[in-house]
């Protein structure tokens, strides 16, 4: 059975061979767009082929939910609760930052046993960043265990909602700031205390799986706009993602409109 270093080194090397030679180097017929806004790239295709296969071959058996593969058959994404062994692939999430040339995007993967999210990882190539998770073993921040430091402040969030960037639940919050558009690049945000919260209306498993988990190991607390527990399987709508549950609860009370 492969370990968790083996999956974050393929990680690294599908980055370094596929997706970092198109960064700032793609022709236009290498990007389409699958909705308004929502960007794929070769980049994005043939990672995910690569992950796709190598997973399969590191781990016999287990099935691999990855976001490109979803878009050409929708139905593969709700079959991730039932899985006894699968992974989840983003291969270049952010990648409309990518495609601008924004160095804010990375590769993600997390692998869930019976319905739980047991490992996550986040490469960020540009940035040379590495967060690896195991369940109930905390988080390493390249290969160093990662403590979250909070800061004194009225509690910092961001979100993709426009509508919601300045809100500040009446002067309880910080008023609120637009993500990165990356949810590895959010995730690691909220895990160095650079963020407070998050709020997602969009819910896939490859975005969030894997920082839900390291969130998690660091104490914090991830659930839907009904306050349940985020769990593989659950497609929303809405996420809090947040440093601790009494957070959870406030941005949960402040966000949710009766």
């Amino acid at each position: 059975m492969a370990s968790t270093q083996d999956v974050l080194e393929l990680i690294q090397q599908v980055a370094a061979e596929v997706i970092t030679p198109r960064f700032r180097a793609l022709a236009d017929d290498q990007v389409h767009q699958k909705h308004p806004g929502d960007y794929v790239t070769i980049a994005d295709r043939e990672a995910e082929v690569v992950l796709t296969r190598e997973l399969g071959r590191m781990f016999p058996g287990a099935r691999v939910v990855g976001e490109e593969a979803c878009f050409t058959n929708p139905e593969l994404e709700f079959t991730l609760g039932g899985a006894e062994h699968a992974f989840t692939v983003d291969p270049v999430d952010g990648t409309r930052n990518f495609v601008k040339g924004s160095p804010d995007h990375a590769v993600m993967v997390s692998e869930v046993v019976a319905g739980q999210t047991c490992r996550a990882w986040i490469w960020q190539p540009e940035h040379g960043v590495s967060w690896v998770a195991e369940r109930g073993a905390g988080v390493q921040r390249n290969g160093e265990s990662l403590t979250r430091i909070g800061q004194d402040r009225l509690a910092l969030g961001a979100t993709s909602k426009a509508s919601r960037h300045g809100f500040d639940g009446g002067g309880e919050l910080a008023a609120t700031v637009e993500t990165a558009w990356c949810c590895g690049i959010d995730y690691p945000n909220l895990l160095m205390g650079e963020l407070d919260y998050l709020v997602y209306k969009n819910v896939h498993p490859w975005d969030h799986l894997p920082g839900a988990l390291m969130v998690t190991e660091l104490g914090g607390d991830v659930r839907n706009f009904a306050g349940e527990p985020y769990a593989p399987g659950w497609t929303g709508p809405g996420l809090v993602a947040a440093a601790s549950t009494e957070m959870a609860e406030q941005v949960q009370r402040l966000w949710i409109e009766p």
